[in-house]
């Protein structure tokens, strides 16, 4: 058994409450189980626990065995001090406080009801992709909305806090915080890391320089890149390489290794060299793209912010040398989706946060409400068990349900787990 069961039991009071008596004889009454506790310290607080006659108002810790008190050295923590109660499977051995008193004790194991623990095994043992994959027509639509709802904000929490933590690294400079979470963004996961090891090397304070020459933009992102060292010698490679070349010794700047990036097994329209040629298209025409952002009221005044088209050598070409037939290269709708989604809302939300304005969390909330959900394969297998996201919110709620619940095995922390088990 698990601890964490324990704790479900405890929380939701599936347990036989009838009779209850600490460990040394005196009746005990669960008048609030308290609240549970994610930070350090006991588990649950502001419990009220009647112990014969006396009210306590205090907090529980939660146990297998009573020895993992001393065990954990919970008796030289004065953050215990105020534990009114313990509750474990077994008292292995009493609690005694330092002061000499036996700490109140509560054991469950006679208390389980018949079955539950087996149900619960069940979940933690499946095979299934996730657990409760075969009972989960079972739980009412309500609650997994409402569930639904709880996973989009706590996953734009967690992104939120990768945003803080950007814009404390570009030393609180909005801007250019967002145009590294872009570029992270333009590289999709094969190139993310080489798009943003590029955003670093190549500042936007740097290219807010040349935001009036779209050629000296594409000179440093793609120099900047390494991409020009074994470029082929037609004329637009060569302009691209003497302003390069300028532009690296008035700066002093070292380029990436062209071996970071890859090409193999993308679509020619992902292919590297495109979206840097998009990149700088979008950075000419929007230089300060966050601002305009905040600025844009409704979902399709920001899809028309990234509505550029790449300069007019990228119309034949996917790479440097190598023509084909002319087509345009604007960003399409699918991947500006996703944008939207990945770095445009959580910046979005944490300036809202940032600067104590609900209306640009609301709007983030609102942006992904009205997006088409993302398509792969995670969220094909959710809508093969009845699961089909509506909008981007819901694929976002259903990609965060999988990975930080499903795959973790986090079924008694879950709406829907603790749905099965109740």
């Amino acid at each position: 058994m698990r601890e964490e069961f324990l704790h479900f039991l405890w929380r939701w009071r599936r347990f036989d409450a009838r009779d209850l008596q600490t460990t040394d004889g005196q009746p005990l009454e669960v008048v609030h189980p308290g609240e549970p506790n994610t930070h350090a310290g006991p588990d649950f607080f502001n419990a009220r626990i009647r112990i014969g006659d006396t009210l306590w108002a205090g907090n529980v810790e939660i146990h297998l065995r009573a020895s993992e008190w001393l065990a954990h050295r919970h008796d030289t923590n004065r953050a215990y001090d105020s534990v009114v109660l313990h509750v474990v499977l077994d008292e292995d051995e009493p609690v005694v406080r330092p002061n000499g008193q036996r700490l109140p004790c509560l054991t469950l194991r006679t208390r389980i009801p018949p079955g539950l623990l087996e149900q619960y095994q069940r979940l933690l043992h499946a095979r299934e992709w996730v657990p409760c994959a075969p009972r989960l027509e079972e739980v009412s639509p309500i609650v997994k909305v409402n569930w639904l709802d709880r996973l989009l904000v706590e996953r734009l929490q967690e992104k939120t806090e990768a945003v803080a933590h950007r814009v404390a690294a570009s030393g609180n400079h909005w801007e250019e915080a967002f145009y590294r979470q872009l570029a992270y963004s333009f590289g999709l996961k094969i190139n993310a890391d080489a798009f943003e090891t590029l955003a670093r090397f190549t500042p936007l304070s740097l290219l807010a320089r040349h935001q009036d020459n779209l050629l000296q933009l594409e000179a440093l992102l793609f120099g900047q890149a390494g991409l020009l060292e074994e470029a082929p010698a037609d004329e637009y490679s060569q302009a691209l390489t003497r302003e390069y070349r300028f532009l690296q010794h008035k700066y002093q700047l070292k380029p990436l290794a062209a071996s970071q990036w890859k090409f193999f097994r993308l679509r020619p329209t992902s292919f590297p060299t495109v979206r840097l040629a998009q990149l700088a298209a979008l950075l000419h025409r929007r230089p300060l793209l966050f601002s305009a952002l905040l600025d844009a009221p409704e979902t399709h005044d920001m899809e028309r912010l990234f509505d550029v088209e790449v300069s007019s050598y990228w119309l034949t070409h996917y790479r440097f040398g190598k023509p084909t037939g002319a087509r345009k290269k604007s960003l399409a709708p699918a991947f500006v989706h996703l944008l939207l989604i990945n770095t445009v809302a959580p910046f979005l939300f944490h300036y809202g946060r940032d600067k104590g304005i609900a209306e640009y969390r609301d709007r983030a909330l609102r942006l992904l409400d009205g997006l088409p959900p993302e398509k792969n394969a995670i969220l094909e297998r959710w809508a093969q068990l009845g699961l089909t996201p509506k909008n981007a919110a819901h694929s976002q709620a259903l990609l965060h349900l999988k990975t930080h619940y499903c795959q973790p095995l986090r079924c008694l922390e879950c709406a829907i787990g603790t749905a099965l088990l109740r």
